[in-house]
């Protein structure tokens, strides 16, 4: 499958009784593992949750490799697409 380089944003509002009771950012979150991958769309807490639970992963931001540290703190309207992979390990 071909990734594109497109941003995802979408403005999430749970409305009940006509009153806006939370309003959450979200953007594109793709997970690859060893059955394949997945395309969600998560917030930013939901995002940092599948990191955490991905130890030794990769962490790509709009194409460029983050730590969680730097995840957590960048603005959410402007992340881009998250890729989370399986680390490369090399040796002989």
């Amino acid at each position: 499958m071909i990734f594109r380089e497109l941003i995802y944003l979408e403005l999430a509002m749970y409305m009940k009784g006509g009153k806006e009771l939370d309003t959450e950012i979200t953007t594109t979150v793709e997970i690859a593992d060893q059955t394949g991958h997945t395309t969600c769309q998560l917030t930013k807490s939901e995002t940092l949750q599948k990191v955490s639970d991905s130890p030794g992963s990769w962490v790509f931001a709009d194409g460029q490799m983050v730590q969680s540290q730097q995840l957590e703190n960048a603005d959410w309207a402007t992340v881009g697409t998250v890729r989370i992979v399986p680390g490369l390990v090399g040796g002989s």
